[in-house]
């Protein structure tokens, strides 16, 4: 199974969540693929997730986690003990989120939610300071994000499975071209030709 987390402000309309939905779709695998709208609320995003994947076995779960997903897909991981793909992952949006405190929109709609202050406390309880077993990950990071430092991310994942782009952008606008090799890394066959490795 995979379960792709999606990013702050985002959600399952991502440009990314859709493509690997209509990948699973193509592949006859939809049922295999979740991807549920997050509250602001990292707990309560946590506990979202959880019910998503507690009925399945670790050993046959991925996590697709992108940006704060990313986030939420480390913690789980090294909870869990599954696969992990990181797509431009927030490493420490404690720091980060700080000046979103307040209210904001959606990406894909209008909106509004709030990000509380007590969120900022939430999300230090998922902080992994080193991740373990590296070969459970997977991580793409752009040179271009113009919102979160891909060195860092490179920084935080060591011994990892890495994919540095370079240039593109946060949101990876040209994924299209590395989705075979996710799928590949989640142990599913796309069909098609890929250089990728578990």
């Amino acid at each position: 199974m995979i379960l792709y987390l999606h990013g702050f402000r985002s959600s399952p309309q991502s440009f990314k969540a859709r493509l690997l939905a209509d990948r699973m779709q193509q592949l006859g695998r939809a049922a295999e693929y979740q991807c549920p709208q997050l509250p602001a609320s990292p707990a309560a995003a946590i506990a979202i997730a959880k019910e998503c994947i507690q009925a399945g076995d670790p050993a046959g779960l991925t996590l697709i986690g992108s940006s704060l997903g990313g986030y939420y897909a480390t913690w789980l991981a090294e909870q869990l003990g599954c696969r992990a793909v990181l797509l431009n992952p927030a490493v420490k949006p404690p720091r980060d989120l700080e000046k979103y405190v307040g209210v904001s929109t959606q990406y894909h709609s209008d909106q509004p939610f709030e990000f509380k202050r007590e969120y900022i406390a939430e999300l230090q309880t998922l902080q992994i300071d080193r991740i373990t077993r590296p070969e459970r990950y997977f991580l793409i990071a752009a040179t271009g994000d113009e919102v979160l430092d891909w060195q860092e991310m490179v920084g935080h994942y060591p011994q990892a499975r890495q994919q540095v782009i370079q240039g593109s952008d946060h949101g990876i606008s040209e994924f299209a071209e590395y989705a075979d090799a996710v799928l590949a890394f989640c142990g599913i066959a796309s069909g098609h030709a890929s250089t990728a490795s578990t």
